[in-house]
């Protein structure tokens, strides 16, 4: 099964309130060091599998750097990390090659990088058309900076485009989050992406709405209430418009999901590389189903150590991770295949917590499909919590 490739740039023109992700503002000094390991641990990559028990398939067919903003980086050393790959792996022809950009950042040289380096599909960070709205978290662009940008990836010959969308933002409106979703269906993109506003400790607007403040516009954050009827809206509007749901956050013309995502969401295998990239391979043992393994999530302790967090994924786990992370897939998970491949007797339980949410309108039988309801996708967590791993071993 060809391999999907992940690496992690966490360089950052500025730390969004919202983010909750290992990205961050750099000195430029570190970007060189950085490619350098990145580069070592790509051309060292048989050799970490082989430690972690995987198997690794050197055909690849899925690509993606993210971020941070990958495109913070000088276009030769993208090309750097772009020329390691395609010398420790086999690339497909027909590869889907995804890089993360804030809008603003494609430079004429950046562009012709992306060009050189094959590729083929740009996920754009725009998450609010409404410029108050952007800026209120940090961002640097405007919508017309994002419309200059898909107009010059159509020009050089990328029309695969996602856009990020966040329901949720301060001093978002239903009015303004339409206006956002109608911008959204206007410029054609074959790909969007739609979040509801994460509300934890990593981020800073995160931890000031826990605590009830005002910084980074906390207090204009709108109600749990308010966002899940965003997130409703958008899935009518971009259905409407032929952008269809095929994940809880994601929605796409037809041939233009994604491929390197999927891969997680149906358990296929993927390498990792940089800051907090994690990795899923196949195991070499075959008692054990498959290992996943990441680095320190933080630039400091990635950049002083080469230790690996590995985890064992026992058949058990396997199989419960087929669930709650096939449930994300509007299809859901086909009962007859898990059977086959787990048997009658290990799937028991998890018919037991099927027919229950079922019977509570969280999740549907079509044929031998189990898939969430609408309901079920606003309450996965709950959902996916009767399927959380109990066996792991990690050392």
């Amino acid at each position: 099964m060809p391999l999907g490739i992940y690496i992690s740039v966490p360089f950052c023109r500025t730390k969004c309130s919202y983010c909750n992700f290992a990205s961050d503002l750099f000195s430029r000094a570190v970007f060189e060091r950085y490619v350098d390991r990145v580069c070592a641990d790509i051309e060292n990559a048989p050799q970490v599998a082989a430690e972690m028990g995987g198997q690794m398939e050197r055909a690849v067919d899925s690509i993606y750097l993210g971020g941070g903003t990958p495109t913070m980086l000088e276009a030769v050393q993208l090309e750097r990390i772009f020329a390691t790959v395609r010398s420790g792996f086999d690339l497909n022809p027909d590869a889907e090659v995804t890089v993360e950009c804030a809008p603003g950042t494609l430079t004429g040289a950046m562009l012709e990088s992306l060009l050189r380096c094959g590729v083929n599909r740009v996920s754009l960070g725009v998450q609010s058309f409404v410029d108050q709205e952007a800026a209120a978290v940090g961002r640097l662009h405007k919508r017309t900076t994002v419309l200059e940008d898909i107009a010059r990836l159509r020009a050089a010959g990328i029309a695969n485009i996602n856009i990020d969308l966040i329901a949720g933002l301060p001093h978002q409106t239903a009015e303004s989050w339409e206006f956002s979703l109608a911008e959204t269906i206007a410029t054609g993109a074959p790909h969007v992406s739609v979040y509801m506003l994460e509300v934890d400790e990593d981020s800073r607007l995160g931890r000031e709405l826990l605590a009830g403040g005002t910084r980074y516009h906390a207090h204009f954050v709108p109600d749990e209430e308010a966002i899940a009827d965003f997130y409703l809206a958008a899935c009518e509007r971009l259905s409407t418009a032929g952008i269809s749901q095929y994940e809880i956050s994601n929605f796409a013309r037809g041939g233009f999901e994604s491929r390197h995502n999927l891969k997680y969401w149906t358990r296929s295998p993927y390498f990792g590389f940089g800051v907090d990239a994690h990795s899923m391979l196949f195991s070499a043992t075959p008692d054990i189903d498959g290992v996943r393994f990441a680095p320190a999530d933080s630039l400091e302790q990635f950049m002083s150590t080469a230790v690996l967090q590995r985890t064992e994924v026992s058949r058990r786990a396997a199989l419960e991770e087929s669930f709650f992370l096939g449930l994300r897939l509007t299809q859901g998970v086909r009962m007859q295949e898990l059977t086959t491949k787990f048997g009658e007797a290990a799937i028991g339980n998890a018919r037991a917590a099927v027919a229950e949410f079922v019977n509570d309108g969280l999740m549907q039988e079509r044929g031998d499909f189990v898939c969430l309801t609408t309901r079920g996708r606003l309450l996965s967590n709950e959902v996916f919590e009767r399927f959380i791993v109990a066996d792991e071993i990690t050392r």
